[in-house]
């Protein structure tokens, strides 16, 4: 760690520290009342966080950054992972690898994310970011404004999230730094170590008047998860709804719905609601990703008043994603369960026996999955400063940036090839640990004999989006009388979403058990590879109901690419599931055929803001009062598929469209404009304490797919549930009236403590209501005279209710009832048959206004020169616009992500060793309000934690050697999602820990 020191008036701060610069520089003082004061230079931890210390304090708002330890190296190797440290700053993570951010409880699309105060179009398809796509190592900071002023560019709520990258005039002369490091990922059950390098090189000419920096990095990551999952999510019911569809006095059925016999502990009943798993699943999951990123930055400065840099950015990666499943799907049929308390009851044993119950063998899926994915983003950008005289500084911008994410496999940018076994004569789960446990009667003894293709899914998936954007900004300074910021954007936004998916619906099973290859099933065990979670093991419900439970522990990892191989040689040919290569076996490139959306927006934006600075009570103050005015044109155009009449009765409980042929082109145009108002004030009581104010008006614009018209019907459907989604061009944005107070106390050199409040009132919510809706001339095979007959006959199981139909009415109407590859096909009739009802999911603006408000605390303190310090901060987040797990009626509008989070980190710095322990928590938050096939439920993220372990070592016999390691998650936490109650688990997932060994350079 070095040192040196240089003289600055009380009030000088940091405004000469430019982000991207890697050494402080004095300001020029102009006050004569000086004192010596010791700045360390910014390379390591402790420069580090003195920097963003200062870029905090002399910040004209309420403003958080993180930079860079030095040349090319950022805290933390993932550059969400860094942001997660801030202050009310937490994230979502992909595979174990931070993805996107959130701010003060507002998600990845509530926040603007800018490079260089750039809009950067995104590969997700969405206004989320993909923060796992930039390598951390060629940014040398980010600035979060969680305040705003009227330059500052609206579209987010939360906040603006500026990334920074390095320019060669802001450091003259000749650097370097190279970053070699090896990555092992325990997740992965395949992978092994992987390599991940990066280099910068930054040079200025001599008279310093032209700069050069180059950086680049490569890694590749083989990882893997493992999961537990009820991913078609739970059924909700009154506690009155049972199965008893005999019409008696009392009887109140509903399709999942369970008795009111002596086969309930503990039912639940009339207050309460209660919810029952549709199935219940592991998956187990291996990733390879290779990301590379490359910037070019030119700078010339022909004179002292003119600037110019010209700048490349190529960002590039690659995932490809196998899998290998196994699940059981109950079917309802008559359950026998124990239940926890209500008011919202849930089982903590569920379990079905289908010998019992007359049902007979059911199916043991399996699955696998082989596919891959590629994220690309470039922009090119030209910058122009200029100080025309001491009074007026003008700055034009102008960038071109496209970002795509495109499939990168044969077999598509999804997929999924189903397998059964029809084995299984009972089925239950033990929900009483945080990891469901499966038991199937009769699943361990499965072969691959038994084994016969059913379904699968081959799906290609494109997003395009370009954005072209135009800025002049311009400051003006007044003779002793402040100075006015003033500015013109022009951004044109386009994105463009296409899928065509290629779907065999023979979920009932095509072909005969036992023709694959045996070789092609290598059998595995479930429960030894979750090493981090356990759950129940049937103990506490062994002869509960005079049986005991035979918990799944095989499955068959097979082979993806070889059994589908075979099953394209030895099925049938679906001509309504056609792909490239001519059989239903492979993704198609024939986006036209089936969804193609555009959305397109025109946006132009004016701002003036007038700064003041001055002494008030002898105490010096600034104040900043702007207004930026916004205006955008939205067009829409969407081509959505047409269906016929016949839709199909496949499968116990799915129905699927079929597609006419026909395409139809739709168009819807919106405009909205706004003027927002704000106004930042900050006043320093003493040398040591800042007082700051804030007042904004901001807005949050809707999502592309919210936007995009045109509506869509879901190919798959339940017998009972069918659904389809629009949007709607007219939607107008969030609207958010935000107050701030801040008090910050610098109390020695590299510490502060802060406290903040913050409150928005949000209008103009976006909410997705579920509209019942009939399509004209689509009907439903599945809800007509043949199935009421059947019901009546042999029950509620779809299965047996297929099978009466085909047995009666096969030889009778085989228009309509027939075979088709071993599968029964029940046909619609438009004459017996009723119409399809879909629940079409619709976006509207909600009118209510939505309060959130909040609390920050944060403390950064150094221990004097022992080399030791620290940070802790909390945030506490409050809204009135949560969700109400008792009711389940229908859609709910609630704020996705809003929960309370918390940092601890704690360093040591010197004698060349540099050790940082971080402990990052944040608490239960929404993630959505839907699950799996059964519409509007919620989705929660429970409480997560992490520990994270950094060590670095410069070796002194070569000076700007060291060595590092890293390691991330180091006490092996996973993640957990659940619905209404905890113990309705919809995710569990097993991450790992990940750890780095690696040396840098720098010279």
């Amino acid at each position: 760690m070095k040192s040196n020191t240089f003289y600055k008036s009380k009030l000088a701060t940091s405004l000469s520290l430019i982000l991207g610069t890697m050494l402080v520089a004095p300001l020029s003082a102009q006050e004569t009342d000086s004192a010596e004061v010791e700045v360390i230079n910014v390379s390591g931890i402790r420069g580090s966080i003195i920097k963003s210390m200062d870029i905090k304090r002399s910040s004209s708002g309420i403003v958080d950054a993180i930079n860079a330890e030095d040349i090319g190296k950022f805290p933390d190797s993932n550059l969400a992972e860094s942001l997660q440290r801030i202050t009310g700053v937490s994230i979502d993570r992909a595979n174990g690898e931070g993805s996107q951010v959130s701010v003060r409880g507002f998600g990845g699309e509530r926040n603007l994310v800018t490079l260089n105060g750039r809009q950067l179009p995104t590969t997700t398809g969405s206004r989320s970011f993909d923060f796992a796509n930039l390598a951390a190592e060629s940014v040398s900071g980010v600035e979060v404004y969680k305040t705003s002023n009227a330059s500052v560019p609206t579209g987010g709520i939360g906040a603006t999230i500026n990334i920074l990258t390095a320019r060669p005039l802001d450091n003259p002369g000749q650097h370097a730094s190279v970053s070699l490091q090896a990555l092992n990922d325990t997740s992965t059950n395949s992978g092994g170590v992987t390599p991940e390098m990066s280099g910068i090189y930054s040079t200025t000419s001599e008279d310093g008047k032209f700069g050069v920096s180059i950086s680049a990095s490569y890694s590749e990551r083989e990882s893997g998860n493992q999961q537990a999952n009820v991913g078609t999510g739970w059924r909700s019911f009154e506690g009155t709804v049972d199965q008893d569809w005999s019409g008696a006095p009392g009887a109140n059925p509903g399709w999942g719905g369970v008795p009111k016999d002596e086969f309930q502990t503990n039912r639940p009943g009339e207050g309460d609601i209660y919810s029952v798993p549709q199935t219940t699943g592991y998956k187990f999951e291996e990733q390879q990703r290779k990301r590379s990123n490359a910037q070019l930055v030119l700078q010339y400065q022909p004179t002292d008043d003119v600037k110019a840099t010209l700048d490349y950015t190529l960002v590039k990666k690659d995932t490809d994603t196998q899998f290998n499943d196994v699940s059981a799907w109950y079917g309802f049929s008559p359950s026998k369960n124990v239940w926890t308390d209500g008011p919202v009851s849930s089982p903590l044993l569920y379990s079905e026996d289908y010998i019992a119950n007359g049902v007979g063998l059911q199916d043991v899926a399996m699955g696998a999955g082989d596919f891959g994915v590629r994220d690309e983003t470039k922009s090119l950008g030209l910058n122009i400063e200029w100080q025309v005289n001491n009074s007026l500084n003008l700055e034009l911008d102008y960038h071109n940036s496209s970002a795509k994410n495109t499939p990168n496999n044969e077999f598509g940018s999804s997929n999924l090839l189903a397998m059964a076994g029809i084995v299984r004569e009972a089925a239950a789960t033990d929900f009483s640990g945080d990891l469901p446990i499966l038991a199937i009667r009769g699943g361990n003894a499965i072969q691959s004999s038994d084994m016969l293709v059913t379904g699968s899914v081959f799906t290609n998936n494109q997003n395009h989006a370009d954005v072209e954007q135009t800025q002049l900004r311009g400051e003006y300074i007044f003779d002793d009388a402040g100075s006015i910021d003033f500015g013109v954007s022009l951004t044109t936004a386009e994105n463009r979403g296409q899928t065509h998916n290629v779907q065999r619906n023979n979920w009932g099973g095509e072909g005969t058990a036992g023709m694959y290859d045996d070789d092609l099933f290598p059998r595995k065990t479930i429960h030894d590879q979750f090493t981090d979670v356990s759950g129940g093991n049937f103990a506490d419900f062994n002869g509960v109901y005079g049986q005991d439970y035979e918990i799944m522990n095989t499955y068959f990892a097979f082979d993806f690419a070889g059994v589908r191989q075979q099953a394209a040689q030895l099925l049938s040919v679906q001509p309504s599931a056609l792909g490239d290569c001519g059989n239903s076996f492979c993704p198609s490139t024939d986006y036209a055929a089936q969804t193609d959306r555009y959305n397109k927006e025109d946006m132009t934006s004016l701002y003036l803001q007038y700064n003041y600075d001055g002494i008030l009570a002898d105490m010096p103050f600034d104040v900043h009062v702007g207004v930026r005015y916004e205006e955008t044109d939205v067009v829409s155009k969407s081509a959505v598929a047409g269906y016929s009449n016949a839709a199909r009765w496949e499968g116990t409980t799915e129905v699927f469209l079929v597609e006419s042929g026909e395409r139809e082109f739709q168009t819807q145009e919106g405009k909205y404009d706004h003027t927002l108002p704000s106004i930042n004030f900050n006043i320093e009581v003493t040398d040591d304490i800042i007082l700051r104010a804030a007042y904004s008006q901001t807005i949050g614009r809707p999502g592309y797919g919210d936007m995009i018209g045109g509506t869509t019907l879901n190919r798959g459907a339940r017998v009972n549930n069918a659904t389809g989604n629009t949007g709607s061009a007219a939607l107008l944005p969030l609207e958010s009236d935000n107050f701030d107070l801040s008090a910050e106390w610098y109390y020695a050199e590299g510490s502060y403590m802060s406290l903040s409040y913050f409150k928005k009132d949000v209008t103009n919510d976006i909410s997705s209501v579920d509209i019942p809706t009939t399509a004209p001339g689509i009907y439903n095979p599945a809800d007509g005279a043949y199935q009421q007959e059947a019901m009546a006959a042999v029950g509620a199981d779809g299965g047996l209710q297929r099978q009466y139909i085909f047995d009666k009415y096969a030889a009778t109407d085989p228009t309509h009832v027939f075979m088709e590859a071993g599968n029964i096909i029940i046909l619609a009739n438009p004459a017996t048959d009723n119409l399809f009802s879909f629940n079409v999911t619709t976006p509207s603006n909600a009118p209510e206004e939505k309060g959130f408000d909040g609390l920050e605390f944060a403390v950064q303190h150094l221990f004097g020169n022992s080399g030791f310090g620290g940070i802790v901060n909390y945030t506490k987040v409050d809204t009135d616009n949560t969700y109400d797990n008792f009711y389940i009626a229908g859609d709910q509008t609630a704020e996705f992500g809003i929960s309370d989070t918390a940092n601890m980190v704690a360093f040591y710095e010197d004698h060349g060793w540099s050790v940082r322990v971080a402990y990052n928590w944040r608490d239960k938050f929404l993630v959505s309000g839907y699950q799996g096939d059964v519409g509007p439920s919620p989705r929660y993220t429970e409480a997560y934690s992490q520990l994270d372990l950094t060590v670095s070592y410069e070796v002194p016999q070569v000076e700007g050697l060291s060595l590092f390691f890293n390691g991330i998650n180091i006490t092996d936490e996973y993640t957990r999602q659940s619905g209404r109650d905890e113990y309705q688990v919809l995710n569990v997932t097993q991450q790992g820990a990940r750890y780095n060994l690696g040396a840098r350079y720098t010279f």
